[in-house]
């Protein structure tokens, strides 16, 4: 029974207490101080804090006071527990977890371009004209561009200012508090695992296409249609290539996004002869305008619930402005290299930021080409490029866009499991999953294990499971991400005001609203079966939390892990 109390206290709120030991409580003029507080600690290390309650003498260097912590209960979790920031890149020093500093602006901005850049660029036009906008498509993915900026101007501050990998996992763990991060964290394992996967799959049918061509076929025990060698070789293949250092990592993904982009610009100057006016009247189909044929979609969240935005006209804008929107994801991605980069503050705001830009404009180039080749009802959806020109008689260019198609999913693949191994690291250095895959390479300066525990599980999966229906688990958590990262971006800006920003988001609280209302207008137009598939999975991820995580994070077994760092600092 927990004695009275001769002054007020309060309790944290967002504590789960279990076994009795200890109760923490604060001084309710503590609460003005929330930007500061520690994490609780466990019942042997609190003992040392029954010293008598002296709040001058327990003040820390910020003028924060730690909880009075009485004999009794033993706290089990404190959901709202938060890592410094300090802390956080403290650890990247740490000798046994230090990355090597190897990228600059120039190969960040290619990361970027390398994993936005896959088949959307050729396939994803199509459909969004055909169906969604006619010819207005290229505004689609100016307003598509415009939602994905809010969301990169959220990540750009928050890249710059915690230089650390681990992405949007990172930064909630420094601003929302741990169970935040965990919920965040175990999405991206699965988001781009997944993506990874799906990825894969589809590079070895496009890598069947182009052996066919060159009159090579494939044998059936390497691609066939329970199994997918093919997939897992080049998974494998990519897998050795992250292994080796960041540094081989970015230059070969430097190569391919070359060619990449050299391919796109090749098509889109080559289509420009074939361009014809009359296919751009009207540039904004009407409402109720017929559809290209063989147009097929999966209802989305919003539909089932009987709101459906309508296709064609203005609103067949935005409608396909939400289509086109999965095109751009992965310039988050880039964030996940914050602590391998030489100047973080300066190189990963252009990075992010230069990566979406480039996009934009190709993505813009290739909707003009499309539409103005040929007329927005007769666009095949499935290959509305290799179609196009086909139908002006240069077959043969069909197959450079396979070939880019290729090399575009190639990079998408590298820098996926690039991403996923960091943020696994990430997560395993805090010990909210297992520490021993937080050890880095002496030789290579990467995290092997991880990098190699990611390549095998990827591999895995693209060769034996199907997953068509599971990709879109990808895209609604990017934008779970999203959502977070801007309400991350609001809620440090109140907490730490004084904390020194390299890049400051403009317009805050406005842009991280806007950010937060487009990514969750974005989740609704993703399938309701895609929404259960990822609430079964976070509820997953509650369940391994409690079970393991949250008893053996770092903030939770090292007393003064997060507080050290704080007073380092000063």
């Amino acid at each position: 029974m927990v004695p009275q109390l001769a002054e007020p206290y309060s309790k944290h709120a967002g504590t789960i207490v279990g076994r009795i030991s200890a109760i923490p409580v604060f001084p309710s003029s503590t609460l003005a101080n929330r930007h500061a507080r520690q994490p609780f600690r466990s019942a042997g290390a609190a003992e040392s804090m029954f010293a008598p309650y002296n709040s001058r003498r327990h003040m820390d260097v910020r003028g924060y006071r730690p909880p009075r912590v009485l004999p009794g209960v033993e706290v089990v979790v404190n959901l709202g527990r938060t890592k410094s920031i300090e802390q956080s890149i403290a650890d990247t020093e740490e000798p046994t977890h230090q990355l090597r500093k190897r990228l600059g602006p120039v190969e960040l901005t290619l990361f970027g371009v390398g994993v936005i850049i896959g088949t959307g660029i050729f396939v994803l036009t199509g459909k969004a004209a055909g169906v969604q906008a006619g010819p207005a498509v290229a505004l689609s993915f100016v307003f598509a561009a415009i939602a994905c900026a809010l969301a990169a101007l959220c990540y750009a501050e928050f890249a710059s200012t915690v230089p650390v990998a681990g992405s949007a996992y990172t930064f909630s763990y420094a601003s929302l508090g741990e169970f935040v991060a965990w919920i965040i964290g175990w999405d991206l394992i699965l988001e781009l695992a997944l993506g990874a996967s799906t990825v894969a799959v589809g590079w070895s049918s496009y890598f069947a296409d182009v052996m066919k061509s060159a009159g090579i076929t494939i044998p059936a025990w390497a691609y066939g249609g329970s199994h997918n060698v093919v997939a897992a070789a080049i998974v494998l293949i990519l897998t050795a290539v992250i292994c080796l250092g960041i540094k081989i990592s970015s230059q070969v993904n430097m190569v391919i996004v070359a060619v990449k982009v050299g391919i796109v610009l090749f098509v889109i100057i080559a289509g420009c002869f074939y361009l014809k006016a009359a296919n751009y009247s009207p540039f904004i189909p009407p409402s109720g305008s017929p559809a290209a044929g063989g147009a097929q979609s999966t209802p989305s969240l919003l539909q089932d619930l009987g709101v459906a935005p309508g296709s064609f006209g203005v609103s067949g804008i935005f409608t396909g402005a939400a289509l086109v929107f999965f095109a751009f994801i992965g310039f988050d991605i880039v964030a996940t290299a914050a602590e391998e980069t030489r100047k973080p503050q300066r190189d990963m705001p252009i990075g992010i930021l230069a990566s979406l830009g480039i996009c934009t404009a190709l993505y813009v180039a290739v909707s003009l080409v499309v539409t103005g080749m040929v007329k927005y009802t007769d666009i095949k959806i499935n290959a509305p490029l290799a179609e196009a020109f086909r139908s002006v008689d240069k077959p043969g260019f069909a197959t450079v866009i396979s070939v880019g198609a290729l090399l575009g999913l190639t990079t998408v693949m590298l820098i996926l499991m690039l991403g996923q191994s960091r943020v696994f690291f990430a997560m395993s250095r805090d010990r909210l999953l297992p520490p021993a895959f937080a050890a880095v390479s002496q030789r290579f300066g990467t995290p092997v294990r991880t990098t190699i525990a990611t390549g095998v599980v990827v591999a895995l999966l693209s060769t034996f499971v199907p997953l068509t229906e599971l990709a879109e688990l990808v895209n609604i958590g990017t934008l779970f991400a999203f959502l977070l990262v801007a309400t991350g971006v609001m809620v440090l800006r109140r907490t730490r005001p004084d904390l020194p920003r390299a890049f400051r988001c403009p317009g805050v609280p406005l842009v991280p609203i806007l950010a937060v209302l487009a990514s969750l207008y974005l989740m609704l137009n993703l399938p309701g079966a895609t929404w259960i598939r990822f609430i079964v999975w976070m509820v997953v991820g509650f369940i391994v939390y409690f079970a393991y995580g949250a008893r053996r994070s770092r903030l939770a077994t090292e007393p003064d892990y997060s507080t050290g760092a704080l007073t380092s600092q000063a």
